[in-house]
């Protein structure tokens, strides 16, 4: 089975920073297109980030755009979120899934299942 595992969360004042990584388990990224979801206590899970398998076409919420920065490094199988000057409302735990295709539409279209997150919080 297809797995992510989410790391980097943590707690975090305002105006601070976070680099969250996602790995794969049993498989390799390489050759998935990637995205960053997040839900918020009471809201539905929204989308963050996407990424394309060659890492040459990205897409943000309107809410993160200019903040959050996605990248991969397929030689580790890795793929990031910078997470720039956090807000409180960036509060919620991450998620990281292989989606559909980004660029194309907004949200991205998750597939697979998801993992446990990782928890951020902004709170001074």
């Amino acid at each position: 089975q297809l797995q992510l595992v989410e790391s980097g969360g943590g707690l975090v004042q305002p105006g601070g920073s976070l680099r969250l990584s996602c790995v794969a388990s049993g498989f390799t990224l390489d050759y998935y297109v990637i995205g960053w979801f997040r839900q918020a206590p009471g809201k539905e899970r929204e989308g963050v980030s996407c990424i394309s398998i060659s890492g040459g076409v990205t897409n943000y919420a309107d809410s993160v755009k200019g903040r959050f920065t996605i990248s991969r490094d397929n030689a580790k199988s890795t793929v990031f979120l910078q997470m720039n000057s956090l807000k409180p409302e960036d509060t919620a735990i991450y998620y990281c899934a292989t989606v559909f295709a980004c660029g194309l539409s907004w949200p991205p279209r998750a597939l697979g299942s998801w993992g446990q997150g990782t928890q951020v919080t902004v709170s001074s």
